[in-house]
């Protein structure tokens, strides 16, 4: 599913504008990420994909057909959503996590177990050792995969993911940076990440944009905006850099 921004401008309560006049198109199969200084519109940008919030100004469209003409409890069965807190209900088991959406829409008990116990197999986790456990039984990392199944429960075409791996150590996001590559280049979903780490940004993106000033200032692939000259571009990356723990620093 092909995702457009058309002239997409939006401000909040106060007045204060976030975009202004922001144009980002993400190819059906595409993974965009996003990275710009907090407070740069970037979650915003995916509230706007699944009807959580309405442009002001322009439109936000789904293969070509904008959000304000669909229903918005449709629309957001076509959209999976991860967050860095995961948000997973203690009370109940890692299948039960993962059901929980299939069970709300109603499916037939038979047809929940085998979407979850597909899923678990995807995200690394066989249902046989994990589908009875529960949340606290589980590290970060696993917590994280079991997230991003629930998202997909209803095989949404689309993927919204903001910030999914932040909260997790080094070595364990670089554990879930390959996982994601593996399980996009199986399902090929279209997706939207928004990281402030650009070391993520560049493991994972298909093309990498740059938000400033409530716009979409640079999208292109992560070798060329490496490369870029523009000096927005180029103080943006210079801080991420300095701002990367060097060798025998902790974070």
């Amino acid at each position: 599913m092909r995702i457009e921004f058309r002239d997409v401008s939006f401000a909040q309560a106060s007045g204060a504008p976030v975009l202004d006049g922001v144009n980002l198109t993400v190819e059906a199969g595409e993974v965009v990420v996003l990275v710009g200084r907090s407070g740069a519109g970037k979650t915003t940008l995916l509230k706007l994909v699944n009807r959580l919030l309405l442009p002001l100004g322009g439109e936000v469209c789904l293969d070509g057909r904008g959000t304000r003409e669909w229903d918005p409890y449709a629309l957001r069965r076509r959209v999976g959503y991860v967050l860095q807190e995961i948000g997973l209900f203690p009370h109940m088991t890692v299948g039960q996590n993962v059901g929980i959406v299939p069970r709300l829409e109603r499916w037939p008990t038979h047809r929940i177990r085998a979407r979850t116990d597909e899923l678990l197999e995807l995200v690394g986790l066989p249902a046989a050792e994990y589908a009875d456990r529960w949340p606290r039984e589980l590290s970060g990392g696993q917590r994280q995969r079991v997230g991003v199944a629930r998202a997909l429960a209803l095989d949404p075409p689309i993927l919204l993911m903001d910030e999914p791996f932040g909260a997790l150590d080094p070595l364990t996001r670089v554990e879930m940076h390959r996982e994601f590559r593996r399980i996009q280049s199986r399902i090929r979903k279209t997706v939207i990440i928004v990281t402030h780490d650009m070391g993520e940004a560049f493991a994972l993106a298909d093309r990498l944009g740059v938000l400033a000033e409530g716009r979409v200032i640079a999208l292109d692939r992560p070798e060329r905006i490496a490369r870029s000259s523009d000096p927005h571009i180029r103080a943006f990356l210079e801080a991420a850099l300095e701002a990367r723990p060097r060798a025998g620093e902790t974070s």
